[in-house]
């Protein structure tokens, strides 16, 4: 049994909590929040015993083994390396962290600790996206990744009004790129590596994030051009394609249908069955690692987590989008 505390009392740690439910082995003990009423109403919620509202007591306590932080991103790297430095095991959400600094402190804290630390992006360690990587032989010289991943926020429709909420504010380290952007990042990373080139474009907002961007990643023999945007949908699928032939990916955040179309006009259905709480397999890998004495996952390893900050970072920094975490 692995028992859990959380950091993050919002939709996305009910989700997790909801899909973590379905592994052996799960168990919520603790919930921190900064006020005494929404960790207790969450806590009551969720069948937790311990509420805490101390940061500090909450990772030198004795009633968990793993947390799961899903604050905003700019609290990411000092939460996570306080509850490590406390012997705890972190599954932070994603983006792992506001920028590479803070991603290279976090691997660090977790080495010298030994503990397990991974980032909580769903999708490399989908079924689905597994069929990917299995079968990308398939289409022969991959010569072009393209994912697109673009998805009109409610909370858009505030900031028109005039108020602008957490998602679209800077100093908690958001915008587009980190919220959703980084759902096409991390599969071209762990399937093709670090590129030799970053470069990117995109509209920034008067608060200060970015609305939307594209971003062009050059490899050696291939290309990775990303499509994102928390202003506009899309519904392109996604695709890799070799000489062979194409993968089409309907969802690249979420791949549900994976098939290949062979340049002879034939149609190989890779898709896998795969449990409708998507966040469940992501908590077993988290579960294995740490029952299982392993530092890191294959998938979502340090390496692909640092690779994926680095270049965040960089075509952030071509858009001017600079966060108070980088200074």
């Amino acid at each position: 049994m692995v028992r859990f505390g959380i950091i993050g009392t919002n939709w996305i740690t009910e989700s997790f909590i909801q899909a973590a439910s379905k592994v052996e082995g799960f168990s919520l003990t603790a919930v921190y929040s900064r006020t005494a009423e929404k960790a207790k109403d969450f806590a009551d919620k969720h069948h937790a015993e311990h509420i805490f509202t101390d940061l500090e007591e909450f990772a030198g306590s004795d009633t968990f083994d793993a947390v799961y932080i899903a604050s905003p991103n700019s609290l990411h790297a000092s939460q996570a390396i306080l509850c490590m430095e406390k012997g705890k095991h972190v599954l932070c959400e994603k983006p792992m962290a506001s920028n590479r600094n803070e991603v290279n402190a976090m691997i660090k804290a977790a080495n010298e600790n030994n503990v397990v630390l991974m980032e909580a992006l769903k999708t490399t360690l989908l079924p689905n996206f597994l069929a990917i990587k299995e079968n990308l032989h398939k289409i022969g010289k991959v010569r072009r990744y393209f994912a697109s991943y673009c998805q009109y926020s409610s909370r858009y429709d505030k900031y028109k009004e005039g108020t602008v909420l957490n998602a679209f504010k800077p100093e908690f380290s958001n915008g587009s790129l980190m919220d959703i952007g980084i759902y096409c990042v991390y599969p071209a990373i762990t399937l093709f590596g670090e590129p030799n080139e970053i470069k990117s474009s995109g509209y920034m907002l008067e608060s200060g994030v970015d609305g939307e961007g594209s971003i062009l990643l050059t490899y050696d023999q291939m290309d990775a051009v990303i499509m994102y945007s928390k202003i506009t949908n899309s519904y392109v699928p996604s695709e890799i394609q070799g000489e062979n032939g194409s993968i089409i990916i309907d969802k690249i955040h979420t791949p549900e249908s994976v098939k290949i179309h062979y340049k002879d006009g034939t149609i190989e259905d890779l898709t896998q069955p795969q449990d409708t709480e998507s966040m469940y397999y992501e908590a077993k890998e988290f579960i294995e690692l740490v029952t299982q004495s392993k530092h890191q996952s294959e998938m979502n390893s340090h390496q692909n987590s640092l690779i994926t900050a680095t270049v965040i970072e960089a075509a952030r920094k071509q858009l001017g989008l600079v966060y108070p975490a980088d200074k």
